[in-house]
């Protein structure tokens, strides 16, 4: 499965924020509503102070929904464990740059394991940091709060990279943001260049999820 085709606004929602106990209907009113991608936020408790998930959850919720699965990888070894995600159902992989000694190496071969691949920054890694690697990407990944634990504000000055991050790549890679959106902050995100667009408690903190996702569908387009 592929990325979202280039010129769309897309919405992935973040399990993260959503009620495991119930998360196949979750996912389920998620494309209902018509979601094409699903945020899959992977923590390792080491390169951040947080403990999610691993491969088996991923493989439950591929086979529950046909959702393109953005899996990020917030773990300190991902070249070690991308291949179980990817078996799991990952269709897409994200890694921290400061974690991949070879980015560019490791892009080539998530490619070559049929999946696509996105780098990300925290929001003080500078941009830098990604010049070289950034545009053989699928997808580059701005952290807008610290990595970690969802809820948290919105951190506009990590936003600003996403200016001359499209500079970098070009019209052909998407831009993700994730953190603090919300239908006051994901225009503004829209307005630094990103497109894509990771929402948590903005969704799932809502009764009406479907409501919710309107919602922030209609702030993308004022």
């Amino acid at each position: 499965m592929q990325l979202p085709k280039i010129g769309t606004f897309e919405l992935a929602p973040s399990i993260l924020s959503a009620d495991f106990a119930n998360l196949a209907t979750e996912i389920n009113q998620m494309t209902d509503a018509g979601i094409q991608m699903i945020h899959l936020d992977v923590m390792d408790g080491h390169f951040v102070p947080n403990i999610t998930f691993g491969p088996p959850v991923v493989g439950w919720i591929r086979q529950s929904t046909d959702a393109f699965l953005d899996t990020h990888l917030m773990i300190t070894d991902p070249e070690k464990y991308a291949p179980a995600f990817i078996k799991a159902g990952s269709d897409h992989i994200t890694f921290h740059i400061e974690t991949v000694d070879e980015p560019v190496e490791f892009v080539k071969y998530l490619h070559d394991q049929g999946v696509t691949a996105g780098v990300t920054l925290n929001p003080k890694t500078p941009v830098e940091t990604i010049e070289q690697v950034a545009p053989l990407c699928d997808m580059v990944l701005v952290m807008t709060v610290q990595p970690g634990f969802g809820g948290q504000s919105f951190m506009e000055d990590a936003c600003e990279k996403c200016v001359r991050i499209r500079e970098i790549v070009g019209p052909s890679v998407r831009i993700e943001v994730d953190g603090g959106m919300g239908s006051e902050t994901i225009a503004i995100a829209r307005d630094y260049g990103a497109d894509t667009f990771v929402a948590g408690n903005a969704i799932f903190g809502k009764t009406d999820r479907a409501g919710a996702i309107a919602e922030l569908r209609q702030a993308l387009t004022v």
